[in-house]
């Protein structure tokens, strides 16, 4: 078929590549713009655009699709069948959603009607869900109201991050999307309208990612800690300077007793958020209001990640000290 395709990050160039593997007819990819990246301020594009540039197909990147006139006749002239959405990161009007002839088709990284919106596999991960998945949907002027057409399910490892996930779903996404192409082409393609409650998952916000020690259990302060892993991380705050956590490992509150120099210690008179052992050798452990955490990988304001131990070697954080 002939295809536009839409697209932006890592998770869509591997739809991208599906598609275009699968001998379809590539007319177009549209990207969001290069965008300056890193110290030097370097423009950068995308990984859908990197993609294209490789295979030589016609790119188009638009700052913006709504009242785009020029850009709306571009697509037109394409008059392609089928348009695939892949976590673009703009809202098409009407206007676009009712060029193909076939219409436009979504690949979106949770089992609908769960988790709507901009973030769907990390809240999923800083949810504590044990399962996720994708969705192929057609899609309508709603946030992924659409309806569905295909759905795998997958299961969410106890100890997997937003990073792993977001990988592991990218490749079933393309599988799943150039499946549901084949399906459309032979007017097989189920629509499945969506019933029942939905969840939404907005996009992240920073106040987001800092650690409440006093209301949030230690599961939730884990999850949340694998789940803005690797995009911005959780952080907490120690004499007034940030300190981003990366890895963690939950250490019930109950079963102390082989970890040496923490079964002496009598955790409940330690406040949420105190370090209760921190050397270069045994690691850095922070009660919580159910429990303690035991950081693995961290990462100092004005520095760069690394594991705990390598980092107490040259930082000092005293026992008894709290995070805020």
């Amino acid at each position: 078929m002939k295809i536009v395709f839409m697209g932006t990050p890592s998770f869509a160039k591997d739809s991208l590549e599906a598609v275009y593997n699968a001998g379809n007819e590539i007319l177009a990819v549209v990207t969001n713009p290069d965008k300056p990246k890193g110290r030097g301020m370097k423009m950068v594009c995308s990984p859908v655009k990197e993609y294209a540039l490789e295979k030589n197909l016609k790119i188009y990147q638009p700052i913006k699709v709504r009242n785009n006139d020029e850009f709306l006749n571009e697509i037109k002239k394409l008059n392609p069948d089928v348009i695939c959405v892949v976590a673009y990161g703009k809202i098409l009007p009407k206007e676009i959603l009712e060029i193909p002839k076939k219409g436009c088709v979504n690949v979106h990284g949770s089992i609908l009607p769960k988790y709507r919106g901009a973030a769907p596999i990390q809240w999923a991960v800083i949810n504590g869900e044990s399962k996720t998945g994708i969705t192929t949907m057609y899609m309508d002027e709603g946030m992924d109201t659409g309806d569905m057409i295909l759905q795998k399910e997958v299961e969410i490892g106890e100890h997997e991050t937003t990073g792993e996930l977001w990988d592991r779903l990218s490749k079933i996404g393309g599988e799943l999307l150039v499946e549901t192409l084949d399906k459309i082409e032979k007017n097989v393609a189920p629509r499945i309208p969506q019933t029942g409650d939905f969840s939404m998952a907005p996009m992240l916000t920073k106040e987001i990612s800092k650690i409440d020690w006093n209301n949030k259990s230690i599961k939730e302060i884990y999850n949340l800690i694998r789940g803005l892993n690797p995009i911005m991380g959780a952080y907490s705050t120690l004499n007034g300077k940030k300190l981003k956590f990366w890895k963690a490992e939950v250490i019930d509150i109950n079963n102390i007793e082989g970890i040496e120099n923490i079964d002496k210690i009598d955790i409940n008179n330690k406040e949420n958020g105190q370090i209760i052992l921190s050397n270069s050798k045994k690691g850095l452990f922070i009660k919580g209001k159910d429990g303690i955490i035991s950081i693995l990988e961290i990462q100092g304001e004005n520095s760069k990640k690394m594991s705990i131990l390598d980092f107490l070697r040259g930082n000092q954080l005293k026992e008894n000290e709290i995070f805020e």
